[in-house]
């Protein structure tokens, strides 16, 4: 049985990197834009490519991660290719799910240090198809329509109450097959 070890990283560690980071940062600038990342990447099963781009670019030796027990397969590969600290969830500074988890229950920063809050890096179904969602806030000159199959049916509940806390809040990075987006702690999300 293979840890996920044998199986490689970025081809070029350096500029690939720099590729993903890029475009987590377009995502996060613009939220519910949808971004190519992870293209050449053979990961482990349980990660989509877009996933484990994420990952290799923001996940290190400097920062804490949460597994969710249905993506544990690859935490051999993880730890081989990003090496970061395993803390519980509520406690991490990066939480890896295929099911959002209870936001409030995840370290949501604080006034003086709202930059400290968890990322939550969600591997969902589809985006651009599945329920749909109308964002508004910074990055986003009007309201605009976001699309996404994985959400639990109360999202938008969860997020208002995650916006709530602005400054303070969660990150969220949606992850499908070789596509990512993001919705900074700062959007509002509504249904339909």
């Amino acid at each position: 049985m293979t840890t996920g070890t044998d199986l490689p990283g970025f081809a070029d560690p350096v500029l690939d990197a720099q590729s993903a980071f890029r475009a987590v940062l377009a995502a996060l600038s613009c939220p519910g834009s949808i971004h190519d990342a992870g293209a050449g990447l053979t990961p482990p099963a349980s990660l989509a490519p877009a996933t484990a781009a994420v990952l290799l670019a923001l996940v290190d030796g400097e920062t804490s991660l949460a597994i969710a027990p249905t993506l544990q397969p690859a935490a051999g590969w993880i730890a081989f290719h990003c090496g970061p600290e395993i803390a519980t969830t509520t406690l991490a500074g990066f939480v890896l799910a295929e099911a959002l988890p209870n936001l409030a229950a995840l370290d949501t920063g604080s006034d003086e240090v709202p930059e400290r809050a968890a990322t939550v890096i969600l591997q969902v179904a589809a985006l651009g198809s599945g329920a749909s969602y109308t964002l508004a806030g910074p990055g986003l000159q009007h309201p605009t329509k976001f699309a996404v199959n994985g959400l639990p049916v109360d999202f938008a509940a969860r997020w208002t109450a995650n916006r709530a806390l602005y400054p303070r809040g969660i990150d969220l990075i949606l992850c499908a097959g070789g596509r990512l987006a993001a919705l900074p702690r700062s959007v509002t999300v509504g249904e339909g």
